[in-house]
């Protein structure tokens, strides 16, 4: 078992340090104010910054981006940092259009990140950005799991994703130990009733499938977009099983954290 070391910068940006590896997710660097657009109608403004700035980051082993066609995942000054990490790992979609150090991984592909003192394997694992039918409009994208070469066990990064099949399969193809869930329930005015993310119900939901020691909640704050913060999320696991309800653990903003054996 490994111990990670885990900063949550806001959003879903989080750094996440183990082995002596530094792994950067979903970097968001922007000051709050803007608005952002999301295609089709579709808008938001960042009403919270980051905890850290891009430059107070220490040299960043990998970036693991769930996805780049949407300002909540990649800003302007997160895309700015992704030339400085040794490799961006994201989708096959992402990597052609950010080109340079970005490797395109399809759902359940395996990269290996690392040295010979400290290694892990990083699987891109399914995630869908909406209802069926839905990635024509929202694009690519994937979660990741971190696994050492020696051990089973993972820390899992769902990304931006509703509750779907492939979601379910996780399940049954890892050995999940600590989950970090992207949340939010997701909707936008132009769509209406249409979600795009996880709300609190499905978050319960998958853990019951996944069984995790540790849940961590992402992505829940911070933007115009998010239907669902911080209390119907405890609400919901606070109505869990014991098994549930006791993994459930929040992440200090900017506030460095480990966690024993993680992974």
């Amino acid at each position: 078992m490994t111990d990670v070391r885990i900063t949550h910068v806001g959003g879903p940006t989080t750094l996440i340090e183990v082995d002596g590896l530094r792994l950067l997710t979903d970097p968001t660097f922007d000051p709050p104010g803007r608005r952002y657009t999301f295609g089709w109608g579709s808008a938001s403004r960042k009403n919270t910054g980051p905890a850290l700035a891009a430059g107070d980051l220490p040299p960043i082993d990998a970036v693991l981006l769930t996805h780049d066609q949407h300002g909540d995942n990649l800003d302007t000054a997160g895309r700015a940092l992704l030339p400085t990490a040794r490799v961006v790992l994201t989708t096959r979609a992402a990597a052609r259009r950010l080109g340079g150090n970005a490797v395109g991984l399809a759902p359940w592909q395996t990269a290996t990140i690392g040295y010979d003192d400290g290694r892990l394997l990083v699987t891109a694992t399914p995630a869908r950005h909406g209802p069926p039918l839905s990635r024509a409009i929202t694009g690519a994208v994937t979660g990741f799991a971190l696994r050492r070469p020696d051990h089973p066990d993972a820390f899992w990064i769902t990304g931006d994703t509703v509750l779907h099949g492939g979601l379910r399969r996780v399940a049954d193809r890892l050995v999940v130990r600590t989950a970090l869930l992207h949340l939010g329930a997701v909707r936008f005015g132009v769509t209406g009733p249409v979600r795009y993310s996880l709300n609190a119900r499905e978050a319960v939901e998958l853990c019951r499938l996944l069984r995790p020691r540790t849940v961590l909640p992402v992505h829940y704050e911070g933007w115009g977009h998010f239907q669902e913060g911080r209390e119907p999320v405890e609400r919901a696991f606070a109505a869990a099983p014991e098994q549930v309800r006791s993994a459930l653990r929040w992440l200090p903003i900017g506030t460095p954290v480990t966690l024993p054996d993680a992974l």
